[in-house]
């Protein structure tokens, strides 16, 4: 993964075979653009420029479109993240490329076959180790640009209450009695604000775009329900250097994507869990006002990149509150048993059949730890990374369960966000199982207790069996 530009620059031309990437006319198209992730300049505006990557190479017919596009950005009346420069952003980015050189293409009939017959088969094989049935209604083969339509609407659940409270924090910080005079200049902020959270996001998500093999890479459904995604494009590049033949790589892959499916599909609740959390947390950020308040004092409508580096430096500071502590380890406790279970249950279905199941499962492991530079750009707009810190600790819990109760009892488990481990099980996933076990035995003699009538049903049921063959306790 490589650093890739957060600018300004004209929307994306389609590609003329479909989506591989190729812009009409050639051009730019083909640059990586500069390294500094957030910057505006590039190779051919240089300097200290903002608009170096908006202007440094268009001839004079470009400059009237790019004029365009400022007025677009600072007319913009939307909600908090201007989401049609974002997904244009991300087009355009997807156009471009990878840092290695590879570029976006139409997924062929043959992939497209590939992708169906691989999730089909990680299906059979799940079936034989979790009780839950299968979510995949439908497998699908996407381009990276089909990538991008498909989960731009989660991102907007993501993002969207994040960005609404630096957009009330512009006007929170003038006094209230110059609010009212200043408010085209808090017309004009909001709107830059949205174009730039919809900058951001838009080339954080191209570049996730050229990473991600799935709808499901970061734990989160950011796919349709029901549909098993896979990115065949991004499953080469990933298999490429691992020495591992390209099918046992993409069944693999379709093992995990299958797997997060089921989940999704048949724990009912889980899906609004994950999201609320995201939300909760969210509801608990503090925007550094002094920071915004310089930005305020400063602003400059000719460099709107002032506002842009404040959101990079990270305006966003977690309450230190007990509710805060409490979203935050509710999140990320949430988001490594999803990730854990699913780690456990594919190693489980893989094992027997596919001689890398090990190696893959490191890699995928290594992967999902180290995240990149598009995942860093989501810690800073949302404040937190979407990021499973406690794999490891949740696999071994989930294999631990598998141990001891089988599929059927580790599942239950999903029944009801209340059944699930916290944090502290993560620490002690031996403690969690031996612990529940007793628990759910109590509650059996409970159970069985009021059934016959208290503690002495068990002697009266008793009688009451042996009395059924001749009532041997009077006739003797």
């Amino acid at each position: 993964m490589s650093d890739t530009p957060f600018g300004f620059g004209l929307p994306p031309e389609e590609p003329e075979d479909g989506d591989n990437g190729k812009k009409k006319g050639g051009g730019q198209g083909d640059g990586q653009g500069p390294a500094n992730p957030f910057g505006f300049g590039g190779p051919a505006g240089g300097g200290d420029n903002p608009f170096a990557a908006m202007f440094g190479s268009m001839n004079p017919n470009d400059l009237g479109a790019a004029f365009q596009q400022l007025g677009q950005m600072l007319s913009y009346e939307g909600g908090p993240v201007n989401w049609d420069m974002a997904k244009d952003i991300a087009r355009r980015t997807v156009a471009q490329g990878t840092a290695d050189g590879s570029k976006d293409a139409s997924v062929s009939a043959g992939e497209r076959a590939g992708v169906e017959e691989a999730v089909r088969l990680a299906d059979l094989w799940l079936d034989g180790v979790t009780s839950l049935p299968s979510g995949s209604g439908t497998a699908v083969a996407w381009s990276r640009a089909e990538w991008v339509e498909a989960t731009l609407p989660v991102w907007k659940d993501l993002v969207d209450p994040v960005a609404e409270r630096v957009g009330a924090a512009m006007g929170d910080v003038l006094p209230e009695e110059m609010q009212a005079m200043a408010g085209p200049l808090l017309g004009m902020m909001r709107s830059m604000g949205g174009a730039m959270f919809g900058t951001q996001i838009g080339q954080a998500v191209g570049v996730l775009a050229g990473e991600v093999v799935g709808s499901t890479d970061i734990g989160l459904p950011l796919g349709p329900a029901g549909k098993a995604a896979l990115l065949p494009v991004n499953i080469a590049a990933l298999g490429s250097g691992l020495g591992v033949p390209q099918d046992q790589v993409r069944l693999y892959l379709a093992l995990r994507e299958a797997a997060h499916q089921r989940l999704f599909a048949h724990v009912p609740w889980l899906r609004s869990h994950l999201f609320g959390a995201v939300e909760g947390y969210a509801r608990g950020i503090k925007v550094d006002t002094s920071k915004l308040e310089d930005v305020v004092g400063q602003l400059d409508p000719t460099h709107p990149e002032q506002l842009q580096e404040a959101l990079q430096q990270g305006m966003f500071q977690p309450e230190d509150s007990p509710e805060q502590k409490a979203a935050l380890a509710r999140l990320e406790t949430a988001l490594a048993l999803v990730e854990g279970w699913v780690d456990a249950v594919v190693h489980a279905a893989a094992a027997p059949h596919l001689p890398s199941a090990d190696a893959l499962r490191e890699t995928l492991r290594r992967r999902r730890a180290t995240g990149g530079p598009a995942e860093q750009t989501f810690a800073t707009l949302i404040g937190l990374e979407l990021r499973p810190r406690r794999l490891r600790d949740a696999s071994r819990l989930w294999a631990s369960l598998t141990d001891a109760r089988g599929a059927d009892g580790r599942d239950a488990l999903w029944a009801h966000p209340d059944m699930l481990p916290t944090a502290a099980d993560l620490d002690d996933p031996d403690g969690f199982v031996h612990r529940e076990h007793l628990d759910f035995s109590e509650l059996d003699k409970m159970l069985g207790e009021a059934a016959g009538g208290g503690p002495a049903g068990d002697a009266s049921g008793k009688e009451q069996e042996n009395g059924e063959d001749g009532k041997d306790g009077s006739d003797k």
